[in-house]
């Protein structure tokens, strides 16, 4: 077994866990054997003298991350605060008074006193409300660094000097407060050498390894890989920076309203080898929430449960079941009834790295009945796949404490049934003649947006803080008053009041930009804003 062997919730794209959901997310962690639970809160926790600092955003109180702390504590769990102090922090720049500090996009301003007091502050925060002394400090995928206020303030510097200086100074704030740290290490191996699959380990080493701090560790991250050769290759790049790797990969969250335990698990499988045969002893399994955290993570315990018996060197597909069922109180095949809304046609898994699961069910549900901008992707047949996958949720077996995840994914299954193909036969139909025909697969259609929505919330507001439930009300309340709207134009132009619909007078073109072939298929195009409209959201 490893030393610390654990997961990271994502608490900061919306979905901030209520407390009591994470205690419950500790019991499973404990008895599957984990010992460690990263809490990733960019801004959503709560500062002395920053208020606006996660203001609105539901950002845990110093006293609710004590009682995680303590609870995590009382069960063996070592509770890691997980945190940004370089990029992804988009949401605290939508306040003026954080402006002074920022570089460009979502990047803090290096080199700015008045960034080094915002670090330090959180770590004030954080040494007196969290146990561990281990702090994850982020600094990922800072890809513009220096290319914005830096650039005017310091003029052009190389990217790799200011990202090891500014973690110098932060180290530097961390050892006032006694604090170890780890980092996300793309930054290293990416950014130094941008042909990464060529470059030489020992390249990375000579540039970098005498600048990272004796207090800060590396953490390779990567949840795109198949096969044992490519984590085995990737981690002897990361070594070459610094000792003590540690590793993270990833339990499928993050595409849109459904899990993908499938994927998740062959990728840890191949993972998780490499991490043995190389020694790694600190290992973690993200599960983050792009775009809107549509999905919780209690939708991949399939996923999680596997994981854990594949650290304890349990890979019997029968063990593993059967413990599964013994554990959760229904088999192992129900649960990941969870994963067809993004694989209704049993889409073959992609094996080559970069591979990326298919996320069908969020980008069909947004794409426009009308514009159609994700349309080609759709194959005949695709709404009678989400109608097969509804019925099997249907005739679930009741899940006990966690059946109102199923209720959701049956609900959007059945939406999707009607929507995935509406669009290109709205299309058709207006090109022959024939609308009317049309009106009550919209008018069906909204009903089931509705019984979606209703489902959707309960899950919602049972699990998270209802802060950021605000942006599914606009998703999805949206969607239905643009399904009523078309609807609307549909009955208009059927009856003559209308003379023509613009929008269906315009070809659909491939959403990849290519008119040399077709689009190949479902894709992974995990975007609520880009899959609803061509036309600009927000400034």
């Amino acid at each position: 077994m490893f030393k610390r062997f654990g997961t990271m919730l994502d608490c900061s794209r919306n979905a901030v866990m209520r407390p009591e959901t994470v205690m419950q997310w500790i019991d499973i962690l404990k008895d599957l054997g984990y010992n460690a639970l990263m809490l990733y809160t960019e801004d959503t926790f709560e500062l002395d003298t920053h208020p606006y600092f996660g203001h609105l955003r539901g950002r845990y109180t110093q006293q609710e991350l004590r009682e995680i702390d303590d609870y995590a504590f009382s069960n063996g769990v070592e509770l890691i605060p997980c945190i940004q102090t370089l990029a992804h922090l988009n949401q605290i720049f939508q306040w003026d008074c954080y402006a002074s500090i920022r570089d460009c996009y979502d990047i803090l301003l290096a080199g700015e006193e008045n960034t080094y007091g915002l670090i330090e502050e959180m770590f004030r925060v954080i040494r007196k409300t969290f146990r561990s002394g281990t702090v994850n400090i982020g600094m990922d995928e800072a890809h513009m660094l220096g290319r914005g206020q830096y650039l005017t303030r310091f003029g052009l510097k190389d990217r790799t000097e200011i990202l090891l200086t500014h973690l110098e100074r932060v180290s530097q704030i961390a050892k006032k407060y006694d604090l170890q740290l780890i980092m996300w290490g793309d930054m290293f191996v990416r950014m130094i050498n941008a042909a990464a699959d060529d470059m030489d380990p020992i390249d990375v080493a000579d540039k970098v390894r005498s600048r990272i701090p004796d207090n800060v560790d590396i953490i390779y991250w990567d949840y795109y890989g198949c096969e044992e050769a490519h984590y085995d290759r990737e981690l002897k790049r990361h070594l070459a920076c610094k000792e003590g790797v540690w590793f993270a990969g990833g339990l499928w969250s993050w595409t849109g309203y459904a899990p993908h335990n499938a994927f998740s698990i062959m990728t840890t499988r191949a993972a998780l080898a490499a991490c043995k045969h190389n020694g790694t002893e600190n290992i973690f399994f993200t599960l983050w929430g792009d775009d809107g955290a549509d999905c919780t993570p209690f939708c991949l315990l399939p996923a999680l449960y596997y994981t854990a018996q594949l650290a304890k060197g349990i890979e019997d597909e029968d063990t593993i079941r059967e413990g599964f069922a013994r554990r959760f109180g229904v088999s192992f095949d129900t649960f990941m009834l969870l994963d067809l809304p993004g694989t209704p046609n049993a889409e073959p898994t992609p094996t080559k790295w970069p591979a990326y699961p298919n996320n069908t069910e969020k980008y069909m549900l947004f794409s426009d009945c009308f514009m159609g901008r994700m349309d080609t992707t759709v194959r005949r047949g695709d709404g009678a796949a989400y109608a097969a996958c509804a019925e099997k949720l249907a005739d679930r077996t009741p899940v006990p404490n966690y059946d109102l995840l199923f209720a959701s994914a049956q609900a959007l299954c059945e939406v999707l049934a009607i929507k995935t193909e509406l669009g290109i036969e709205t299309r058709a139909a207006y090109q022959e003649g024939r609308t009317a025909e049309l009106l009550p697969q919209y008018r069906a259609l909204l009903e089931k947006l509705e019984t979606f929505y209703t489902a959707y919330r309960t899950q919602w507001l049972t699990l998270n803080k209802p802060q950021g439930f605000e942006v599914q009300d606009i998703r999805l309340g949206g969607l239905i008053r643009r399904v009523e709207h078309c609807l609307w134009r549909l009955e208009g132009y059927a009856a003559g009041r209308i003379e023509k619909i613009e929008e269906l007078e315009e070809p659909v073109l491939d959403y990849r930009s290519s008119t040399d072939a077709p689009s190949p298929g479902p894709t992974c195009f995990n975007s609520w804003a880009k899959s609803a409209t061509a036309n600009a959201v927000g400034s």
